[in-house]
């Protein structure tokens, strides 16, 4: 982790990123989290492959009124990279909630992206009485027929986990990939700081590889269980879109919004993926109306 703050330090990124970090002990493996600010909690749970690099922006501007808790998913970011370590969707649940318990966090909202999408909606399905909103950014917590060709390319076995971990074949192309606005040098280098080695791009590979996408995987229960549970749901919802998402296309905004017809939602149609990057400003001042 030391090695890492300071080549965030050499980036130039020390303001970008100057949280203090914390650790909470699960077993033989850490997770690493950023808790900044006091009032009512935000938890804000990233994707692959992202980080809490990810959330920089919103900790910065929301932690000034309110308690900004944003850890990073075993494997991820500063957290551990355990290489023998079951990386499913239902073990990413069980750690966010130790966190919470951990933390003694209630009245949440909850803000999700990507992978963070299925591990947050698993929180609140099981716990709902633990969040006050929800806060959706291109993301998904229901199995799904659609995936981009390439994205389904590194599931496959030896040849996937080969591609992703000797080539970062999934963390390198998402630095060009996911936004309409080229990221400048420094901002994609953080991007991949936490992912630069075969051990340390462990969790990139098995993120990928736990995306359910035949009824007899592993995770398919779990995410079908959650999808079943979405429409319980009662808090307010906030969803906010990148309508360029060459992954988290139109059918998944669409589908949330079946799912959640009353809820406040946006299409910000020059955004991609990296939703955060690219409407930043626009993106934080929606979310500052919501929760307000």
């Amino acid at each position: 982790m030391n090695e890492m703050r300071e080549r965030i330090k050499t980036l130039g990124l020390e303001k970008a990123y100057p949280f203090r970090s914390q650790f909470l002990q699960l077993g033989d493996h850490g997770i690493h989290y950023v808790d900044e600010g006091k009032g009512q909690p935000i938890l804000m749970l990233h994707g692959n492959p992202t980080w809490s690099f990810y959330y920089r922006n919103l900790i910065q501007t929301f932690s000034s009124k309110f308690r900004t808790i944003v850890p990073d998913h075993m494997g991820c970011g500063f957290s551990d990279k355990p290489q023998d370590y079951e990386y499913t969707l239902e073990n990413h649940i069980q750690n966010a909630y130790k966190l919470i318990r951990f933390l003694e966090l209630k009245q949440i909202i909850l803000i999700v992206h990507d992978w963070g999408g299925a591990i947050g909606m698993g929180l609140a399905t099981r716990y709902p009485e633990l969040f006050d909103k929800i806060i959706i950014l291109n993301t998904a917590a229901f199995p799904s027929p659609h995936i981009p060709k390439r994205i389904n390319l590194l599931r496959q076995g030896k040849v996937g986990e080969f591609l992703t971990r000797k080539f970062n074949l999934f963390a390198w192309p998402a630095t060009f990939m996911t936004t309409e606005k080229p990221l400048p040098k420094a901002i994609k280098q953080a991007y991949l700081l936490p992912y630069n080695s075969w051990e340390n791009r462990i969790a990139v590979s098995r993120f990928v590889q736990d995306i359910p996408m035949e009824k007899e995987h592993r995770t398919y229960k779990t995410l079908r269980e959650i999808e079943v549970k979405l429409p319980l749901l009662k808090q307010k919802k906030l969803i906010l879109w990148g309508g360029k998402d060459f992954c988290f296309n139109q059918h998944f905004f669409e589908k949330w919004i079946s799912i959640y017809p009353d809820a406040d939602a946006q299409w910000f149609a020059n955004a991609g993926h990296y939703i955060l990057e690219d409407a930043k400003d626009e993106v934080t001042q929606k979310i500052w109306e919501f929760i307000r």
